[in-house]
């Protein structure tokens, strides 16, 4: 089970991403000028995750991001919870039912899972949907303060080091701007926080099979 830091660190990875794939055309660019009209080329990079995840905003993105996951996780459980019970009580009595009113029950019971497979799909966009809503105020004022701080270093692109590809290959230490952003921010930089591996799963438990057919006297 993915712990709730694990999970918004992949959500940070996702949003340095999302800046990745903004600025990758400037490594796919010929170089043909090593100047602007405004004077010699200067290039700084940043790791949006190691910013994301000190700006004091993080700690709430991070307690509003578990609040959600366990309301989720809470109402599926309430949904398996309903459908274990009905199944166990059908085992019971299985036998004894005439076929009308067992057809009937095994339909319900088929329905319920498909019901908890389609609420676990669906809890899994919120949860993403969530994310997203809940970075995007911390990127916005992440993107102005990169854009404050280049033109008051007359850096003339800023370019993201994170990701599995990311845009930036190689550069000095100086170029290296995000302890700048920090600053601009107002906030004391830290340790980079360690790259996740895995994206995030639901911490919810296993709907049952839907191609599994619900026979009398057979035990889940």
């Amino acid at each position: 089970m993915m712990t709730t830091m694990n999970m918004f660190r992949v959500a940070l990875a996702a949003a340095a991403l999302t800046f990745t794939s903004a600025t990758a055309t400037l490594a796919q660019a010929p170089t043909t000028a090593a100047t602007t009209t405004s004077g010699p080329l200067k290039i700084g990079y940043t790791s949006v995750e190691y910013v994301l995840s000190q700006m004091p905003e993080s700690k709430q993105i991070e307690s509003d991001l578990k609040a959600f996951s366990t309301q989720l996780e809470n109402q599926l459980k309430s949904k398996y919870q309903e459908y274990q019970t009905k199944a166990e009580a059908y085992q019971k009595g299985g036998s004894t039912m005439t076929d009308v009113v067992r057809a009937d029950k095994e339909k319900e019971l088929t329905n319920m899972q498909q019901s908890i497979q389609e609420f676990q799909r669906s809890a899994d966009q919120s949860l993403q949907q969530k994310q997203q809503t809940l970075l995007k105020p911390a990127l916005d004022k992440l993107q102005k303060t990169i854009d404050q701080v280049a033109d008051e270093n007359g850096y003339t692109y800023v370019l993201n080091s994170d990701g599995a590809s990311p845009v930036l290959l190689h550069g000095p230490k100086e170029g290296d701007i995000s302890d700048l952003i920090l600053k601009k921010m107002g906030v004391t930089p830290g340790a980079a926080p360690t790259a996740p591996t895995a994206a995030p799963k639901a911490t919810t438990p296993a709907a049952p099979a839907s191609n599994t057919k619900t026979k009398t006297k057979t035990k889940k």
